[in-house]
C-alpha cells in the first residue's frame, strides 16, 4: 500500500470510528475530543474515554491497545469487527478499565468471551511416523493434532493427509510451499533420506554463532525454547516442557511466540513464553497461555532490548504475575 493509500486508509478509519461513538452515544455531533494517532487503526480521546478501532486483524491487539490507553490515563473502549471472543478472554486478566466491542455494520456490541479451542488428539496413523521423523534427526512435536518434525525449533516436515487418497504422509520442508516445492524437486527421494538431507543441511545454522541465513531467521523465538530445554536453568527453571501455544499458528514462518511450561528453581509452576523482537502483545498472548494451563505464574524469555516501557506497563495490569528473563545471546 503506497504511503497516500495508507494516509487515506487511516483517514477512512477514523471517520468510522468517530460514526461508531457518535451512534454508540446517541449524539448528532462528534463529542468534544481529539484524534489520535494509533497504529493498529483508529483512535478517538474524549473528556472521559479513549476509544480505539481495530482495521482487521485484531487477535494481536490488545497489547497495543493497554499500552495506548493506560498512557492516556481514562476508560478504554476498544472496537473490533472480529477476533472479539478472544480479546474479552484475555481482557478479564487485567486491572484496566477496559470494554471489549464486537462492531457489526453501525453497532457495538458487547463482546463476550470465548473459550480456549480444545486440545484435539493427533491422528493414530499420524502418529505411525514419529519413529521416522525422530530417526531421521528431528523432534517429533504435536500442536492442534497437527504432527511435525523440528530441527531446534525449525519446523521440518509435516505429517498430512493426501488430497486424493486420504492416506496419511509425511511431506518434508518448512511450510506449504515449501513443502510441495521439494516434492517437486525431490520426489524421488525416500522420505527418510530426503529429511536427513534437510536436516544435516539445517543443522549448521541453527548452532550459536552462526552467519546470518533465512534458515536462523525464521522460528528465532522456538529455537531460544530449544535451548532452554537443553538447560533449563539458563531461564529460571529447574525442568520445562514444550505445550500449545493459546491459539493455532497459521503461518510457521510468522514470529510467534512459544510456550513451555514447568518448574522454577523456587519449586513453583509456571508458563515460560519465549518471543524474539519487539512483541507490544507478548504479555496478553502470555496470559492466555497461562489460563489454558491452569497455570498462575508467567516468565516471559526475551532479550532486554526487546522488553521497551509499554510492555512492562501491560505486564503491570495482568493480574497474573509475570516476570522477565533476559537471554544472553
Amino acid at each position: 500500500m503506497s504511503e497516500i493509500d495508507s494516509e487515506r486508509r487511516s483517514r477512512l478509519v477514523s471517520l468510522k470510528l468517530r460514526a461508531l461513538v457518535r451512534d454508540h452515544l446517541g449524539v448528532s455531533e462528534d463529542p468534544i475530543g481529539t484524534v489520535e494517532t494509533f497504529g493498529l487503526g483508529a483512535a478517538f480521546v474524549t473528556n472521559d474515554a479513549t476509544w480505539l478501532l481495530i482495521d482487521g486483524d485484531a487477535s494481536r491487539s490488545l497489547g497495543a491497545a493497554l499500552a495506548f490507553g493506560t498512557r492516556i490515563g481514562k476508560p478504554i473502549h476498544l472496537l473490533v469487527e472480529r477476533d472479539s471472543g478472544l480479546l474479552a478472554r484475555r481482557a478479564q486478566l487485567f486491572t484496566a478499565d477496559l470494554t471489549i466491542w464486537h462492531v457489526v455494520e453501525r453497532s457495538m456490541l458487547p463482546a463476550v468471551s470465548e473459550s480456549h479451542v480444545a486440545t484435539l488428539p493427533p491422528k493414530s496413523e499420524h502418529l505411525l511416523f514419529s519413529d521416522l521423523i525422530a530417526s531421521s534427526g528431528a523432534e517429533v512435536m504435536v500442536e492442534y493434532g497437527v504432527v511435525v518434525g523440528e530441527v531446534r525449533g525449525l519446523e521440518m516436515c509435516r505429517v498430512v493427509d493426501d488430497a486424493y487418497t486420504g492416506k496419511a504422509r509425511l511431506e518434508v520442508g518448512m511450510g506449504k510451499h515449501d513443502r510441495e516445492a521439494f516434492a517437486m524437486v525431490h520426489g524421488d527421494l525416500p522420505t527418510e533420506k530426503a529429511l536427513a538431507q534437510v536436516i544435516n543441511a539445517v543443522l549448521p545454522h541453527r548452532t550459536l554463532g552462526a552467519d546470518n541465513h533465512p534458515l536462523n531467521q525464521f522460528g528465532v523465538e522456538r529455537l531460544h525454547r530449544w535451548r532452554a530445554m537443553q538447560d533449563p536453568s539458563s531461564v529460571g527453571f529447574s525442568s520445562l516442557k514444550p505445550v500449545e501455544p493459546p491459539v493455532q499458528r497459521v503461518n510457521v514462518k510468522d514470529a510467534v511466540p512459544c510456550v513451555a511450561i514447568g518448574q522454577l528453581v523456587t519449586g513453583e509452576i509456571a508458563v515460560a513464553v519465549f518471543v524474539h523482537g519487539i512483541d507490544i502483545d507478548v504479555v496478553p498472548f502470555a496470559v492466555d497461555a497461562a489460563i489454558r494451563n491452569h497455570v498462575e505464574r508467567i516468565v516471559i524469555v526475551a532479550r532486554e532490548r526487546d522488553v521497551i516501557r509499554s510492555i512492562r506497563t501491560v505486564a503491570e495490569l495482568s493480574s497474573i504475575a509475570v516476570a522477565f528473563t533476559y537471554l544472553t545471546i
